[in-house]
């Protein structure tokens, strides 16, 4: 039996109501995130969203990977205001926040 490899990452999730009348509406109704974050570094190193397009996702993903958590959040949500300019950006902050929250919650870490 092969031996289990030790993991420094761990997978979190957040969720929001996506805008209504959206083609993300329609299809999925949430905004979703999920987040591989090193749990030695506090980094974002990857994310996907719920989102309908493969350009969109891409996107977003260069916005917040890499982003040391151990800042706070604050400085996230400038950059993801910054730069994505969508009817869904309220629905992706509230679902970047509440990712944020569950980890910060799960690694006993304070805000």
């Amino acid at each position: 039996m092969s031996q289990l490899t030790e993991m420094k990452t761990v997978l979190v999730t957040g969720y929001a109501k996506a805008p209504q009348g959206s083609s993300m509406y329609e299809i999925y109704k949430t905004s979703g995130i999920v987040m591989e974050i090193d749990t030695e570094t506090n980094k974002i190193v990857n994310a996907e969203f719920t989102f309908v397009t493969d350009l969109a996702k891409d996107f977003l993903r260069r916005v917040i990977v890499n982003y040391d958590l151990s800042n706070g959040i604050d400085d996230l949500i400038k950059r993801i205001e910054t730069h994505y300019y969508t009817p869904s950006t309220n629905s992706v902050v509230v679902a970047v926040k509440a990712a944020y929250k569950r980890y910060m919650e799960k690694t006993k870490h304070s805000e």
